[in-house]
């Protein structure tokens, strides 16, 4: 059964397209949102290998001329250089302002893709096509468009929201396992900020959610981009309320950074973030012990970690915090929560507290 979640944005408003044997009806809908009829489709290597000739295959099939931007994986993908090399193919392949970028694949194709078309002429037409959990619940929703800076995880970037969101949940299928456990972490996530309920379906269900079950993937996606559009309706470049949705991305990303960005998914980075501020709200009088414990506890049982490797330097991390774009001021900000589906913003967590909570949660300490 294919349902729609609608962000509403006024003249930016679009549909987030749930179901199962989406990719077919791509090119039905690019024509319906009256779009040019060059597509700049981006890709990486082994989404293209799974999906990229179906796809291509579909968009020619309904009118459209297909310029493929096939990349390597990887998060080092996502840099000004390989912006670039996509202008390249999107002005020789003559994409003019009503042709759109459509992004095939997980979170780094997103940003990346999605970066390209927010600065291509000024703005071109984006259509996401999230093939990852992480993508489909996450990372194509809400406008986020990024590529990283040496010393920085998405420096530089835009608010660009998209045309259409096409959540086509049978390509979970073929996602590798670790895939499919970082994407259930920010599924987590949802639970945490805004829905005990929920939190405790997933506590009850996590094992068909992992057995790849399409209802239970279905649900998932669906419930997790409602979410997501009722805060970014209310907020959509996080002035306020959108902050709620860094829960465990402040300790996330400075792990990510701390480590090269090739010792951990991101999910897997925001699963110890999410733990070490469930640690940090239960220290600082917010968060009852037991509803952390929940916390730390669904995270292990689905397999994520929770732990900080006892190598990783602390001071180091400490450095990486600070880095982080959400500091203001040169304070640290942490989203913590409060009760399990609700969390508030602080900006007033002493360094002190932090470092001694970064050390208690190194793995074997």
């Amino acid at each position: 059964m294919t349902r729609k979640v609608t962000v509403n944005l006024g003249a930016r408003s679009y549909d987030i397209i749930i179901g199962t044997g989406l990719l077919d009806t791509l090119g039905k809908r690019l024509d319906e949102l009256g779009l040019g009829r060059t597509v700049l489709l981006v890709s990486d290597e082994q989404v293209w290998a799974l999906y990229g000739e179906r796809v291509g295959g579909v968009l020619e099939a309904a009118g459209f001329k297909v310029v493929a931007a096939v990349v390597p994986p990887g998060e080092e993908q996502k840099d000004l250089a390989r912006a670039e090399e996509l202008y390249d193919l999107a002005y020789g392949g003559g994409l003019d302002r009503t042709c759109p970028v459509v992004a095939l694949g997980g979170g780094v194709v997103g940003d990346l893709a999605g970066f390209v078309a927010a600065t291509y002429m000024r703005g071109v037409p984006l259509v996401n096509v999230p093939t990852t959990l992480l993508a489909q619940v996450d990372s194509s929703i809400g406008g986020k468009v990024a590529v990283n800076h040496p010393r920085g995880k998405n420096i530089i970037g835009a608010f660009y929201q998209p045309r259409l969101v096409l959540a086509d949940v049978a390509t979970l299928t073929t996602l590798p396992q670790g895939e499919l456990l970082s994407g259930l972490a920010e599924v987590v996530k949802y639970g945490v900020i805004a829905d005990a309920s929920f939190f405790a379906w997933l506590e009850a269900c996590w094992e068909r959610v992992l057995a790849r079950d399409t209802a239970s993937l279905e649900r998932v996606v669906r419930h997790c981009s409602r979410i997501k559009a009722w805060v970014v309706e209310r907020d959509e470049t996080e002035q306020g309320l959108r902050a709620i949705l860094n829960y465990g991305h402040t300790v996330g990303h400075a792990l990510e950074a701390a480590t090269g960005y090739r010792r951990f998914s991101h999910g897997e980075a925001v699963a110890v973030g999410m733990a070490v501020a469930a640690l940090l709200a239960e220290r600082l009088g917010m968060l009852a012990a037991p509803e952390a414990e929940r916390i730390r506890d669904l995270l292990v049982r689905v397999g994520l970690p929770v732990t900080i490797p006892a190598d990783v330097d602390t001071e180091e991390l400490l450095q990486a915090l600070y880095r982080d774009k959400k500091v203001v001021g040169g304070r640290l900000t942490f989203v913590l929560p409060v009760n399990i589906g609700e969390v508030r913003v602080r900006r007033d967590v002493p360094e002190g507290l932090v470092r001694c909570l970064l050390e208690e949660a190194r793995a074997g300490d």
